[in-house]
């Protein structure tokens, strides 16, 4: 039960890290309203009303790493009140690999998002099966969404 998505991103990971993890940037091609401490521990909240695949919601998280520009993983799917760890939520994980030459025009991005940690959950197997595909549908879109930012012109 993992979800696994990559695409390459016509920016520097500088660039792409910058977006994947500033609220205000977060906020312009995944959740509507973001509330993000980017340190190991800190927590946040994703606010999905236009943006969301199936209903509006808002997610609490938990940051787990934060290695710029390589690695940034946090964990959501926790219940109210809970402490955020295995087995009790989802790892999302985000991995940035450079490609290409350092100031080249081409200079690009690998990123790939894997969710792990479904299977341990103690939701129905109907939910943790419709969380899988309804993450499975919707990691491509924001992806694209991603991508299709950082590769329009600046301004």
């Amino acid at each position: 039960m993992t979800i696994d998505h990559e695409i390459v991103i016509e920016a520097p990971a500088e660039v792409v890290w910058r977006t994947i993890t500033e609220p205000d940037q977060i906020a312009r091609w995944f959740a509507d309203e973001v509330e993000l401490d980017l340190r190991p521990g800190g927590k946040g909240t994703f606010d999905f009303q236009a943006r969301a695949t199936v209903k509006p919601a808002t997610v609490a998280l938990v940051v787990e790493v934060v290695d710029p520009p390589r690695r940034f993983a946090f964990r959501w799917g926790h219940g109210p009140g809970e402490t955020a760890g295995p087995g009790n939520s989802v790892l999302v994980d985000f991995t940035l690999t450079p490609e290409g030459n350092e100031g080249d025009e081409g200079e690009r991005t690998r990123l790939r998002v894997t969710e792990t940690g479904v299977a341990d959950l103690s939701w129905s197997d109907d939910d943790k099966a419709g969380f899988v595909d309804e993450h499975n549908h919707g990691w491509p879109v924001h992806l694209g969404d991603l991508a299709r930012l950082l590769a329009a012109p600046a301004g």
